[in-house]
């Protein structure tokens, strides 16, 4: 029921941002997720910005200056995030490979040189799924929110910076992609917060 009620205000205290191979099932609660999911660790304060945008293009008639209907002519889901580790995780996720990517390049006297080479030529795209993950405790219990793209691929990356005063963020930009099955939702949101269900 609308209305001010300040016990359904969210704040997205703490999440987590997990990736898993593209086409991962999609959990059906919101408990901690395991294998094959990968925690992609410590984020920036920024935390993570979700987007849908939608296309909609006006049917126009004869009869009215104004459109008759709106036809959905594209839709784009978004998150955006930082992450701040680098590891054999993140650092190919954010060069849009797979882990597998890593090549060792010989040994020396100290450790094991790898190494992660960037193509120029046509090739596959490496797809994921995405989790996000965040919750907030609002006294009585912890309400926690699941966003999944079972499909999707790093469309988009923020420019390196690497200075001397601040870390290292990989900034990226996941878009959902429709995978093996149209018919299926681009994303699903779970949720275990009372004000949400109907």
């Amino acid at each position: 029921m609308a209305g001010f009620k300040n016990t359904e205000i969210r704040i997205a205290g703490a999440g987590v941002v997990w990736t898993a191979p593209a086409g991962t099932a999609v959990p059906k609660e919101t408990t901690a997720l395991a294998s094959p999911w990968v925690n992609l660790g410590f984020t920036s304060s920024d935390g993570v910005k979700f987007n849908k945008k939608d296309k909609n293009d006006p049917v126009d008639t004869w009869q009215s200056m104004a459109p008759a209907r709106f036809m959905l002519s594209d839709r784009d889901l978004t998150v955006k995030f930082q992450l701040l580790q680098m590891n054999k995780d993140t650092f190919p996720f954010y060069l849009g490979l797979p882990s597998t990517s890593i090549a060792t390049t010989g040994s020396t006297t100290e450790s094991t040189a790898q190494k992660i080479e960037l193509s120029g030529a046509p090739g596959g795209q490496d797809q994921r799924a995405l989790a996000i993950d965040f919750a907030d405790n609002n006294g009585t219990k912890d309400l926690r929110y699941r966003l999944v793209m079972p499909y999707g691929a790093v469309s988009e990356v923020e420019e390196l910076s690497m200075t001397r005063t601040g870390a290292v963020k990989l900034g990226i930009t996941f878009t959902a992609l429709s995978g093996d099955d149209p018919s299926k939702p681009l994303a699903t949101w779970l949720v275990n917060d009372p004000a949400a269900l109907a």
